[in-house]
């Protein structure tokens, strides 16, 4: 819809196809990056194209792929870094090790705001949700924008499976608690963008994700 409050391209980066957001309000033509993770002149270069103004970083988690960029890339724009939730501290303070373990280059930052459950952010006019959903990683944390029934996730969920949990500090039921009383309230209808792989909406994967599945849950 060309009279939509909201836009995003997904923009994948790093050796591990991450899906890197750009997400801006069309009155203003201002954005944000969500999940930089690496491939910045690319991101730069999506951002030039639409012909939006960066005016900051947010982040859903402390992984390498979702966030190895960020503090490379808010210092080159001269924008703030907001989230994730302080719990993942303890992965973006080792982004460099992890980065010289994938080939990404990486630097530890401090963001200009961690993120709680019942936050929100903005990005030019538009007013984002922020909710808490750790199991993934601890601080992990997801963006819902109501009225474009548009949701982004991280790696919280995907089309047809869930993030992984075999992480240091991660919980598989955290993250299945989450999902079901967080992610599902927000309605059938939303979209979400996750943070590998194509998009989906809640209701498909409430019928059919072999993991969270209104089936699957039942038969657990």
């Amino acid at each position: 819809m060309s009279d939509a409050p909201l836009k995003a391209a997904i923009i994948p980066v790093t050796p591990l196809q991450q899906n890197c957001t750009l997400l801006w309000c069309t009155k203003t033509m201002r954005g944000a990056f969500v999940d930089p993770g690496g491939d910045l002149p690319r991101l730069k270069a999506a951002a030039q194209q639409q012909g939006v103004t960066i005016e900051k970083i947010l982040l859903t988690h402390g992984h390498i792929d979702h966030c190895g960029g960020a503090g490379i890339l808010a210092k080159e724009l001269g924008v703030e870094i907001e989230g994730p939730e302080e719990a993942d501290r303890f992965w973006i303070a080792r982004l460099e090790d992890d980065g010289r373990s994938y080939g990404i280059p990486a630097k530890v930052f401090e963001p200009d705001r961690w993120l709680n459950e019942g936050d929100q952010v903005t990005v030019g006019e538009l007013t984002l949700d922020v909710y808490h959903c750790p199991g993934h990683t601890p601080g992990h944390v997801i963006f819902h924008h109501p009225p474009s029934k548009l949701a982004l996730v991280g790696d919280v969920i995907f089309q047809g499976s869930i993030g992984r949990t075999d992480f240091p500090m991660s919980n598989h039921q955290d993250l299945l608690d989450a999902i079901v009383t967080k992610l599902w309230p927000l309605g059938d209808e939303t979209v979400f963008i996750p943070g590998h792989g194509p998009v989906s909406s809640f209701g498909n994967e409430r019928r059919a994700n072999p993991f969270v599945g209104d089936q699957a849950l039942a038969r657990a």
